[in-house]
This record gives C-alpha cells, structure tokens and sequence, in this order.
C-alpha cells in the first residue's frame, strides 16, 4: 500500500507533521505573550491619562496639599485640646472638691511639654482622703447645690437624702459649712423633727 501524500515525510525531516505543528505553536507562544502585555499596558496608560491630566492634575494636587496643610493642624490642635482637658472633666463628673487645683494642672502641663498632664489625670482619680478628715466630704460645693436642689424637689430617695444628711452634719461638727449649705442642712431637719414629734405622739396615745 502506497502511503498518502500527506502522511509521507517530507524530504530531510523525519518528524511527522503533528511534532512540526507543536513546535511552531511554542515559537508563536512568546509573541502572543508579548501582545498582550502590550495591550493591558496601553489600556492601564490610557485610564490613568483619561482621568487627570495636566492642569487638572496639578489642580488636583494643589487642592490637596492646601488641605493637608489647614485641616491637618487644626484637627491636631483639636484632638490635642480634648485630650488635654480630661482630667479636669473627669475631675467635675466626679464632683471632685480640688477640680479648680487640677485645671490650673492642666494649664500648667502645656507650658511644661505635657508633663504635668499624668499627674493630673491620676489626681482626677484619687479620692481625696486627707480633703475629707479635713471638711468632712469628699465633695465639691457643686455636688451639695445639686443635691440640696433635688432634695427640695423631692426628687431624692429615703436612703439618698439620709446620706445627705449625713454628709452635711458631718461638715457641720467641723465648722466647714458654707451659710447657704447650713441654711439647707436646717430645711432638711426640719421635716425630720416633724416626723420624729408625730411617732412621738402618736406613741404616746
């Protein structure tokens, strides 16, 4: 049987035709690669170009750099500021009777570099004890005119407005009683004296 013309190997190749047609497709393989890193390259250039370029660029850049420049220092200052005063707000949420002493440590910390501000942050802290033996509260006049108003309105408790009471006749056996605190230490008795003559009355019947 005669072979085919197209089965036959030709002259000086003894490779058939399926191995000759790999090996071309491996040589066009690196051009094709090449195309289409060509092609993404082209395409990414063009996006960018397309989106700012030019005096939109440098405009862009401009705009940008003028608000790093304000907003960045202003937001600095800021956050700087909020930190620096949070002793002196934890000392008057607290009702801290040394609240005055701790925001003049605040002030003080920024002529300092900031290395008072630790100090008053844990004094914002501490309970003040030898304020206490002293007074007889641990309280700043704030906390006694809050509570002395609530009381009035009736808007403490039995146990609340006992241990306020308590802390105002406190004040009182060591002679640290403000007038006005007094004034409200008698206003506060005076329904107690009432209630104390009443049981007293009626027990006698």
């Amino acid at each position: 049987m005669t072979p085919s013309p197209s089965m036959a190997p030709r002259p000086g190749d003894g490779r058939p035709s399926s191995a000759r047609t790999g090996a071309s497709d491996r040589r066009r393989s690196p051009s094709r690669i090449r195309a289409i890193a060509a092609l993404a390259a082209w395409g990414t250039t063009s996006a960018h170009a397309s989106f700012l370029a030019g005096d939109a660029l440098d405009t862009a850049a401009d705009v940008l750099a003028w608000v790093v420049l304000v907003m960045v220092p202003v937001i600095g200052i800021a956050v700087f500021w909020i930190i620096h005063v949070l002793p002196e707000k934890i000392a008057h949420k607290n009702h801290h009777p040394q609240t005055k002493a701790i925001q003049t440590l605040c002030l003080l910390s920024l002529v300092f570099g900031g290395m008072l501000w630790p100090f008053a942050w844990l004094w914002a802290y501490t309970r003040p004890v030898t304020y206490k033996l002293a007074y007889g509260t641990d309280k700043a006049d704030e906390y006694f005119d809050e509570y002395g108003a609530k009381a009035r309105a009736g808007q403490l408790s039995d146990i609340e407005l006992s241990r306020f009471r308590g802390e105002l006749d406190a004040m009182h056996a060591r002679g640290a009683l403000p007038p006005h605190l007094e004034t409200l230490r008698d206003e506060l008795a005076a329904p107690a004296t009432v209630d104390a003559a009443t049981a007293d009355a009626g027990g006698s019947r």
